[in-house]
Formats: structure tokens, sequence, C-alpha cells
């Protein structure tokens, strides 16, 4: 559907409806349906920046703030941006403010963690008793009740708590992510001080994304609603039909009291009439909601690429599928896979594999502790080659030697300050870490690309680096040298080393450039992305890789939206129930994907079945004829 241009399609009356709930005589809480490229950011920066010029000087007096909890650091730095940076706004991810208000009681965090892991312990003895004694399953029950006993014992020695939203949090003293998200709901919902605290700095709370927030939570905030309507409000910005993550609350904004106000944005102002065709179809069975466009956005382009899932080389079908889409978009950006095109993959796995760092990321990611760390680049062992090595060589390409000078300099234990003054002859410390910058240059020499190993070695002679522990022990190095990089945790099993030393061993034999190109990805500076990590994005030219095989996951299966498998016993009875299913979950994440394109969208998709397929989407109408090619 199309509008003329006015100011009730630009939805610029709902501004003022949410605007009017941000009365602090009188709030009142509203959930905002929001669907895809509505503009909702614009909707929050434009009501928060009116807030501060009438409301502003009033909450600066009383020491208040305007809490806004987003769901990515990604989203949290866009409307702080936005924002000016201004302190009358905490924008923040739910982990860090959920941390923020619990973190100083330790008492209460330390009672809360002995009974839910007595409770544990409780429900793992019982579930012992009533299985087989030698099992797999009853081995790990039992080292999982000695580790629980274990920390147990020493809750005793903490005395404060720590915890990075952005860390992997090991060690006696952290919570992880977990930990805190259910300490942070229970506090909310259960002692009055903690309600008490959260309305008092915080009058408007307005969660982003809220569809993906922590169900608990949005409940334990429901509660401080009730309790505190004539002093404390939330605003939920969000749309159901982009729910994709697990944990998030079912049926959103159905059962709000009639206290609510339920303003809706109706514009898409993001993509193609074209693409918003298709999204309007693919959710008119799940709510009906339908976005509208403007006379004067562009038509767009739709084409889905149908092939078999045993097509032997699938990076060349994708350069063909660009070319392709070069030729009916008259575009010629689309003429490979670039940056300039973006690739949507289910699995960070099959990025890496297109880009060529697979041997560098398989081994780490199936290592469960690892993944946090690995997907945000701060994982110490990587860390070590991407922070020094990385633009130490790119350095050296270049001949920046100054560049050179200031990464030695900063990193180098050579060039440390107090430990150069206990030297006497300075000018040989200096040799020696020109002498291994001269030796590591040299692994590069003729065009050569080192293994990832070779360069280790290269920086342990030479000592110009500190390397992390674990990687020493991955190249038959044990250091009795203390080392600030030390990845161990006192808790692991030698199990989970043994599992962790030889994932590194096999990380180790990977070329150099598989660094390169994974920094390229987590730097979001690739031409790729997953489903689920672009949400809120967008980009003129988007490619959806669907392959549920190569995937390898089970919570998604384009196989069954498209009709090419059946649907199972549990997926009819958790539709039949109402329950989350698989189907629905994947036809949400499809119109996600979707959503992203602002100019023109290939969707390939390969399968078992290309016929069944093509004649799904066809009966459903979500494509055309014209717009569907089986390879």
């Amino acid at each position: 559907m199309t509008l003329n241009k006015s100011k009730d399609n630009l939805d610029l009356n709902v501004d003022d409806e949410i605007y009017s709930c941000l009365n602090l005589e009188n709030p009142k809480s509203f959930f905002l349906f929001a669907g895809a490229g509505s503009g909702k950011t614009r909707s929050l920066v434009e009501v928060l920046r009116r807030l501060k010029i009438d409301k502003g000087a009033h909450l600066r007096m009383h020491k208040q703030q305007v809490a806004i909890i987003t769901y990515t650091n990604a989203a949290s730095d866009e409307i702080k941006h936005r924002l000016g940076f201004d302190s009358l706004f905490k924008v923040s991810t739910i982990h860090s403010f959920i941390w923020e208000l619990i973190e100083p009681f330790t008492v209460d965090i330390k009672e809360w963690l002995v009974q839910d892991i007595q409770a544990a312990i409780t429900e793992l003895e019982l579930k012992q008793i009533g299985g087989h004694a030698n099992s797999a399953a009853a081995i790990k029950r039992t080292r999982d009740i000695i580790s629980k006993r274990e920390r147990l014992e020493k809750l005793d020695e903490v005395i404060k708590f720590t915890y990075s939203p952005n860390g992997n949090n090991r060690g006696k003293d952290s919570l992880n992510h977990t930990d805190v998200l259910k300490i942070g709901a229970s506090f909310i919902s259960t002692k009055p001080l903690m309600q008490q605290i959260l309305i008092k700095k915080y009058p408007f709370l307005l969660i982003d994304e809220s569809q993906d927030t922590n169900k608990n939570l949005i409940t334990s905030f429901f509660e401080v609603q009730v309790n505190h309507k004539k002093s404390f409000a939330i605003g939920l910005f969000g749309d159901m039909m982009q729910r994709i993550f697990p944990g998030g609350k079912e049926k959103l904004g159905e059962d709000l009291n009639e206290d609510w106000v339920k303003p809706e944005k109706k514009m898409n102002f993001r993509c193609p009439k074209r693409v918003v065709k298709l999204i309007n179809k693919i959710r008119l069975d799940v709510d009906g909601k339908e976005q509208k466009t403007l006379e004067s956005q562009i038509e767009g382009f739709v084409r889905l690429f149908i092939a078999d899932v045993n097509t032997t080389d699938k990076q060349a079908f994708e350069i063909e599928v660009c070319k392709k889409m070069k030729t009916i978009t008259q575009d010629e950006n689309w003429s490979e896979t670039n940056k300039i095109v973006k690739t949507l993959t289910l699995e960070h796995l099959m990025a890496a594999k297109r880009m060529g760092f697979d041997s560098l990321f398989l081994p780490l990611c199936r290592v469960e502790s690892y993944k946090t760390g690995l997907l945000d680049g701060s994982l110490q062992g990587i860390a070590f080659f991407t922070n020094r090595i990385l633009p130490l060589i790119k350095a050296m390409k270049i001949k920046d030697e100054l560049e050179v000078s200031r990464i030695i300099a900063q990193y180098s234990p050579l060039l440390d300050k107090k430990e150069l003054k206990t030297k006497k002859n300075q000018f040989a410390i200096l040799k020696q870490a020109n002498d291994g910058i001269n030796e590591l240059d040299k692994l590069w020499e003729d065009g050569k690309i080192p293994a990832l190993s070779l360069i280790l070695d290269s920086v342990y002679t030479s000592k110009l680096f500190s390397i992390p522990d674990i990687l020493l022990k991955a190249i038959g190095i044990v250091s009795n040298e203390k080392n600030e990089e030390i990845e161990t945790d006192e808790e692991e099993d030698e199990e989970k080393e043994t599992a962790k030393l030889s994932a590194w061993k096999e990380v180790l034999k990977s070329p150099f450039t598989q660094i390169e190109k994974y920094f390229e990805y987590i730097s979001d500076s690739s031409p790729y992305g997953t489903h689920q990590g672009i949400k809120g994005l967008e980009f003129d030219r988007v490619m959806v890789i669907l392959d549920d095989e190569e995937a390898g996951g089970n919570q998604f299966s384009y196989e069954k939206l498209f009709g090419a498998k059946e649907f199972s016993d549990n997926d009819n009875n958790n539709i039949k129930d109402g329950k989350d299913s698989t189907p629905e979950r994947t036809k949400r994440l499809f119109y996600v994907t979707c959503s992203r394109a602002k100019k023109s969208l290939a969707i390939v998709a390969y399968t078992s079945n290309p016929e069944k397929v093509k004649e799904t989407v066809l009966s459903e109408g979500w494509f055309e004829n014209g717009e569907v090619e089986i390879s």
C-alpha cells in the first residue's frame, strides 16, 4: 500500500502520543508497535530531545535520569551519539543496567546464590537416584554436583562480586550473564528497597527491542509499574514479529492492563515497495499487521534463487546469483559478493567458510566457554594476534616505522619503562627488540604466509610480546613466569582443559591470513553477517542464504517453512497449544532478514526439494512466478 506524504502518514502523531506518556505528574506506560523500518529509533530520540527541553532541569535537580535499555552495544552507542552523550539519559544494555542496580548488594547476592546453588544440587541428586549409575549423564551430574559444592564453599571467600557484560566472567568472585539477569529479576520482584531505588533514580524506563528482552525481567518491571503507577512508567518499543531470540516474553503486549497506551507506527520508510509487499505477506497469517509506504519510495526488486542442497560449489553459485541480480536490477554493485552486497548467513561458521577463516573459527567455537569472546574479539589467545601481531604486520608492510615503534613501545615487555630502568645496557635491549621485529618480518618474505605457530615461535624467541599461557602450552612450552593474560579457571576440570588445548593446537596450524579475515568479520567490515546479528541494521543490497544443512542448528528450519520438510509432531503440538515452534521462529527470522533491504533483495535457498519450495512460495503469495528461479 502507498500513501501521499502527510503529517499523519509520517507517524508524527505517534511521537506526540509517546511524549504525552512521559508526564512526571501523570506518567503512563505504553507499548509502541514499531515494525521494520518504521523509524522507531528516530521517534525515541525525538521524544527524548523534547523531554530534555521541557523536563530536563527538573530531572537534574532531583538527580534523576531517563533509563533507555537497548539489546546490543551497537544500538546503545547509536542512541548515545544521537542524544549527544547527555548524562540525563542512562543508555545501556540490559545486562549493564541490571548489574549497576545489583552490584552494591554483595550480601544479598551471596544469599541468593547459596539458595540457587543448593536447589540445583538437590535437583541433580534426585536425578542421580532415578538414573543409571554409570551412564554418561550420571557421570556428568556427579561432576556438576562436585563443582557446585566447591562453588558454595568458595562463596565465603568472596568480598565483592565482579561482572563484565562483554567478558567471559570466570573465577570464584565473578557472576555470569545468566546469574545477573536471574538475580536482577528476583531482586526487582521481591525487594521493595530495590523497587524504590529503581523508581527514585529512573521515573521512566524505556526498553528497546522489548520483544527479545528477558521475560523474567520484563515481568519484574511490570510488577514495579503496577505498584508505583503514580511515579513510574515503562515504555516498550518493539514488534513481536521480530522476536527471534529465546528468552523473550511470549504474547508481549496482548495482556497489558487497560491503563497502558498502545500507539502504532504503520509506515515503513526503509524498504522499497516490493520488499514491503513481501514482508506484509510473510506476517499476514501471524498478526495481520500491514505496513504502508510513501508514493516516493522506489519499487525495488525481490528474487528467489533455489538450488539443490548438494550443490558442490555454493560460493560459485552465490557469485552467479550476484551477476544475475546485476542484470535484473541494472545495478553495477551487484557484480559479485562484496562489501556493497550484504550476505546474511544462518550461522557464523557459514560466513567463516565463505570468507576463509573456518580452520581458525571451527575449533574454538566448539568450546562453549569461548563462544562469547570469539564472537566479540575479546578471547585472549585470538586477541594476542588481532591486537598485537596484526597491527604490527600491517605497519611493517607499509613501512610505517612510527606506528611500528608505537606498537612496540606500548605492548612489548622489552621496552617496559620500569624494566628498562634496571638495565645497564639499554641499547642492547633496543637492538633485541629491533632484531625481533626483523625476524618476525622475515616470515613473510617472498610472499610466504606463515602459520600462527611459526609466529608464536618467533615472538617467544625474541620476547617481543608476552604470550598468553594457553598459547605457550599449545606449542609445548610451560611458562613459570607471571603472565597477566593467562586463561585459567580454578573450577575448570581436566577434561575441559584438554579440549581447550586441543582446540588451540588446531588453530595454530592456520595461516595468518585467517586472522586477517576473522578480524575483518568481527569488526563488521566484511560483506557477511548473520540473520540474527543484523536486526536493526539496513543495507542497500541484501543476499539472504538459506541452508539448514550447512547451518546445522535446530532452532530454525527453512525447509519446514518452505514446505520441503513436514512439520514434526512437536511442531504441530506446539502450534496447537499456542506455544512457539520452529516454523514460527523461522518465519519471524525470515521477516527480519528480508526487511533489511533498502533497494534490492536476493534470497538463495538450498533445499532437498526445489520444486516443493517453489510451489510453496508461489501459493503463499510471497513471490510471483517470474521472481523465482530453480537452478
